[in-house]
């Protein structure tokens, strides 16, 4: 649980840092967004790199934190751009992330 819940706030400013800019930022300066976006990124490495060490260390595969993370990702994303961005989640949306869900039953089947 500690790996997940880390996976998720990792995201969150991962996230931030990717899209950010996207609404309210178009105007700076592109060396300013990436400085900005990095900083964001560091904040996150503070949070998956740990995610990623304990998830490995309780007996997870390098495949399962990876589809795990996507997973999150998606969940983050599709948050993400109906409340910053102000786009509507469609079909596709729904369709990629039952994709993804399939993707991660696949990797942890088995898994004991």
């Amino acid at each position: 649980m500690p790996t997940l819940a880390l996976l998720l706030i990792s995201n969150v400013f991962m996230t931030i840092a990717w899209y950010w800019h996207l609404k309210g930022g178009m105007a700076k300066p592109l060396p300013t967004v990436i400085l900005l976006s990095w900083a964001i990124a560091l904040v996150e490495y503070c949070f998956a790199v740990p995610a990623n060490r304990l998830g490995y260390a309780s007996g997870w595969s390098g495949g399962q934190l990876k589809i795990a993370q996507e997973v999150i990702t998606l969940l983050v994303f599709g948050v993400f751009a109906v409340v910053v961005l102000g786009e509507q989640l469609s079909w596709r949306h729904a369709g990629a992330f039952v994709c993804l869900v399939g993707a991660a039953a696949f990797m942890f089947a088995g898994k004991s």
